[in-house]
């Protein structure tokens, strides 16, 4: 399994350079599928990005992120630390992809620097080209299998963030199905534009309001903009 998630992970997502595929699906050899997305958040900066995972704790804050498919908040776990922490914690909602009826979600968050390449990772934040990198482990459903540590086995969720000067570039990866050779639950291909659709979609929504929102929270800095 680990070999599966290590092979299946795009190292080459934190460099700046086109990648093969930035909006598509595509299979491994073991039948997971590979779900990538672009989205340009106008105004936004990856900091903010970031921020907005520390932030957000209520159904209400999810459905500014997207009205349409988020349909319930069920909760952070004790280790997330509103403003300062969720590196390590696991939260859970039900959300819907488009025409795709309403599914149950888990998300442990994990230290990017312990699944992307290290050293790649902290070259591209020291020159500019990555300013923010969230991983996590999901599953969907609810019998979700979890690891030792409580994270999801079944998929993995990647956002890279590259500021501009007009706002930021993400990059998202999903990889779902990681146990279907062991499962026999295959993932199909509507799942994947589905979710690709959504992901396009949540962002796009949040960056609307991302900018005021970070600036309403006093404890952040301000614009250097003369208003």
């Amino acid at each position: 399994m680990k070999t599966e998630i290590n092979s299946a992970i795009p190292h080459d997502l934190i460099a700046p350079a086109p990648l093969r595929l930035e909006m598509g699906i595509e299979r491994t050899a073991s039948g997971a599928i590979i779900v990538a997305c672009r989205t340009f958040m106008a105004g936004c900066k990856g900091t903010m990005l970031d921020w907005w995972f520390k932030y957000f704790e209520t159904e209400e804050h999810l459905l500014w992120w997207h009205p349409l498919d988020h349909k319930r908040h069920f909760g952070w776990d004790q280790n997330w630390v509103k403003g300062q922490r969720y590196i390590g914690a696991t939260v859970r909602a039900a959300e819907a992809l488009g025409d795709i009826p309403p599914v149950s979600a888990t998300i442990k968050f994990l230290d990017p620097y312990q699944h992307f390449d290290e050293k790649l990772l902290g070259t591209a934040v020291n020159e500019g080209h990555v300013s923010a990198a969230i991983f996590a482990a999901i599953g969907f459903g609810d019998n979700v299998v979890l690891d030792n540590q409580g994270a999801p086995i079944s998929g993995r969720m990647m956002h890279v963030a590259r500021d501009t000067s007009d706002g930021l570039i993400l990059r998202s990866r999903f990889i779902l199905g990681l146990d279907t050779s062991t499962s026999g639950h295959h993932i199909a291909d509507e799942i994947g534009l589905g979710l690709m659709r959504h992901c396009h979609s949540e962002f796009t929504y949040l960056a609307k309001a991302l900018p005021s929102l970070f600036y309403g929270d006093l404890t952040n800095p301000r614009p250097l903009d003369n208003w």
